[in-house]
């Protein structure tokens, strides 16, 4: 599992994709190819929405920075004190 996405999505995504490029995918698997592509946006923006979410921004100067609206995400998380 690469940053919470299914091996398997991942490899059958990569499989049709080969195929596409070869032979060509009839229109079940033109299908469930964006089936699958959706499914792996899916899980990529909750990933990279969490990984954002945990994020702390200090300026040159040490000074806290991080959004408002990512601070009051981490509170209502229980991931701030302040």
């Amino acid at each position: 599992m690469e940053n919470g996405i299914p091996e398997e999505l991942i490899t059958r995504i990569n499989e049709l994709a080969r195929k596409k490029k070869s032979k060509g995918l009839t229109q079940n698997e033109l299908q469930e190819q964006k089936k699958l592509r959706n499914k792996y946006l899916k899980h990529f923006r909750k990933n990279f929405r969490s990984q954002v979410e945990m994020l702390q921004v200090y300026d040159k100067h040490g000074k806290e920075v991080t959004p408002e609206k990512v601070k009051n995400i981490q509170r209502d998380r229980g991931l701030r004190d302040d």
